[in-house]
């Protein structure tokens, strides 16, 4: 079995190619997306392959990951995001991926929302 951070990493690999049915493969079905501010809440595997064809809208304009790294724990893995867009010079946010085996059953996105809502 691959170390969750290797399947956090493949999925960040499959976003940047756009490659969306590849990312979905590491997720349960029964799975729950929650976006910055957490507040939305996306439920299960095909609603989230659907959010993802909105990708671009979601994010500020000119977004650019700048620095990925993955810190493994226990059943998670965090990502720390450094990143630009159009509005932002630098900033990061971090996102928590929990597992069930080898499979995501949550992913969690914490951002600064001000500067978030700023970048747009």
């Amino acid at each position: 079995m691959d170390s969750l951070a290797s399947i956090v990493e493949r999925g960040w690999q499959a976003v940047g190619a756009g490659q969306f049915d590849q990312l979905v493969e590491d997720y349960a079905e029964q799975m729950s997306f929650i976006m910055p501010g957490q507040e939305d809440r996306l439920e299960g595997r095909g609603r989230f392959r659907q959010a993802l064809e909105g990708l671009t809208e979601t994010l500020p304009p000119g977004f650019e990951i700048l620095g990925l790294r993955q810190l493994e724990g226990e059943g998670e893995v965090v990502s720390i995001v450094e990143w630009r867009s159009a509005k932002v010079k630098a900033s990061q946010l971090s996102v928590l991926f929990k597992f069930r085996g080898d499979k995501i059953v949550e992913e969690r996105w914490f951002v600064d929302t001000e500067q978030w809502r700023r970048a747009f």
